[in-house]
């Protein structure tokens, strides 16, 4: 079985070793920087952190089997502030007409934005290959349970959440669009930059340009990049698709990758949680969700058939174990039917 929990000082050097595996801006592969989110992520669970701007939560996915770290999420309740922007690129249609030569072309143009209104944002998301395309889609629920975790506490949030998805890298972990964009303003590897970013952004703003830059002077293998997403993001993407995340326009500034957007009050996942008591075992669970508890001020979940039983729900004898909680204990519960469906479709017509 499967369960999730808060990351803890002794996760650490697994998810420097899941970090390696991927190029995340909010999972770099730093001990340092690793080992100072988990700290960070502890007092969040605590409810230590009075300040947005400095909370954030690690998740890990535990096979409770052997006790392995096998993957891990994050969210961040705010992502900026005022001094402190996230920075990307709109991307734009530029529309150029000749009356003489009655002709005309629609140019695709790039410019830096700038946006302090606060996002909070979903990422991190890594799971070992050797639990990829499971039955029990580990990657799922390593995604889901994040929108749980936040019904559980839309205070700590912001109304509007964003999700940054990978573009495709090169074998060697370069990125085109960056050598042939960014790097002509900014003279750092793709790597190096991303790195930096953990300490400031300010670089960015005072760098790069803030006119419109027009694609069409980029190489093809460069602009073709531009708000794509590597094989290994597209079921994510389609997942976030699925739970009402949208593409308005705005890129990386670093991998041309999409930032999806979403206002939280209309994802299914946060409207549908709530707090319920767990009633004794029954016969039948006819219902899947995510059911977590703070048993000993630990946040831990499992994706779980359950039943209603009255105000309360009911999950088996084993499962209680997995969630560490007991009869009668106030539990947050999301139902998965609905959003279940929905990624479904989603993904369905994505590959259609």
């Amino acid at each position: 079985m499967f369960a999730i929990r808060q990351a803890t000082v002794d996760d650490a050097p697994t998810l420097l070793k899941l970090a390696k595996m991927v190029h995340f801006i909010n999972l770099p592969a730093d001990p340092d920087i690793i080992h100072q989110k988990i700290i960070r992520s502890r007092k969040s669970f605590a409810g230590q952190v009075k300040d947005n701007r400095h909370r954030e939560f690690m998740f890990v996915l535990e096979d409770t089997e052997t006790g392995n770290i096998v993957g891990t999420s994050s969210v961040i309740s705010c992502m900026s502030w005022p001094g402190h922007p996230h920075t990307y690129l709109q991307v734009r249609e530029r529309k150029l007409c000749s009356e003489d030569l009655r002709t005309g072309q629609v140019h695709t143009t790039l410019q830096l934005g700038l946006d302090e209104t606060g996002p909070s944002e979903i990422g991190g998301l890594i799971l070992s290959p050797a639990y990829r395309g499971r039955k029990e889609k580990l990657g799922a629920i390593l995604s889901l349970v994040r929108f749980h975790f936040v019904g559980l506490h839309r205070d700590w949030f912001n109304s509007r959440m964003i999700a940054e998805m990978m573009a495709p890298l090169t074998p060697d972990s370069r990125n085109t669009l960056w050598e042939y964009l960014g790097r002509r303003f900014i003279n750092l590897s793709y790597t190096e930059a991303d790195r930096f970013c953990q300490h400031s952004k300010e670089f960015i703003t005072s760098l790069f340009p803030k006119e419109e830059l027009y694609v069409s002077l980029l190489p093809p293998e460069a602009r073709n990049l531009i708000g794509k997403v590597g094989v290994e993001t597209q079921p994510a993407k389609a997942m976030l698709e699925g739970l009402g995340f949208q593409y308005k326009g705005h890129v990386d500034p670093f991998d041309g990758g999409p930032y999806l957007e979403a206002q939280l009050d209309e994802v299914p996942l946060v409207v549908n949680t709530r707090t319920s008591k767990l009633a004794a075992p029954v016969d039948e669970y006819p219902n899947q969700g995510i059911v977590s508890s703070m048993t000993s001020g630990m946040f831990r979940a499992v994706r779980v058939p359950y039943a209603e039983v009255g105000d309360a729900i009911s999950i088996d004898a084993k499962c209680l174990a997995a969630l560490g909680a007991t009869v009668g204990e106030e539990v947050g519960v999301t139902p998965l039917k609905a959003a279940n469906a929905a990624i479904t479709e989603q993904q369905g017509a994505a590959a259609s």
